[in-house]
Formats: structure tokens, sequence, C-alpha cells
């Protein structure tokens, strides 16, 4: 069985890329809400939804990297299984 570790498939730069646009979308967001022409209690509302809409999408994209990364051991374990029987079949040998 071959041991080859697992590639990281983001290199820097869109990790990078990633994080300032969510930083930038959030800042946008936060400025739009405070420069609102309505009451507190409208901004406040519209604040808390942005917060549990941010918080919804990390814990979806958790969720989603999760399964994919428990797919990924179970082909793992999968492809061990086969190389082994694969090592173990002798062509010549008598049934």
């Amino acid at each position: 069985m071959t041991d080859t570790p697992v590639k990281q498939q983001n290199t820097g730069a869109y990790y990078g890329q990633a994080v300032l646009s969510f930083g930038l979308a959030l800042a946008a967001i936060t400025l739009g809400i405070y420069r609102l022409d309505a009451n507190a209690w409208v901004r406040g509302f519209l604040a808390i939804a942005v917060l549990y809409l941010t918080t919804s999408a990390f814990t979806l994209a958790k969720v989603i990297r999760d399964r994919q990364e428990a797919g990924q051991i179970v082909s793992r374990v999968d492809q061990a299984r086969l190389e082994k029987i694969l090592a173990d079949h002798d062509p010549f040998q008598k049934l």
C-alpha cells in the first residue's frame, strides 16, 4: 500500500483572497447597516441577521468539508483493501 499524503488544493494566495473578500464584505455590510436611515432596533435586527447568516455559512462550509473528508477516508480504506487483495492474489496458483 502506498502512503501518499493528501495534498492541499488551495494556494496561499487563494486563501488570502478569500479572507480579504470576507473581511471587505463584512465591513461593507456593517457600514451599510450603520449608515442606514432607520431606527436603532431595525439596524440591530439587521446586524443580528447578518451575524446569524455568517455563522450559518461557516457551519455549512464545515459540514460540507467534513462530509468530503469522510468520503476520502472511506475511499482510502477501500483502496487499501483492494491493494491487499491484489497483492495476495497469485494468478498461477492452482484452484
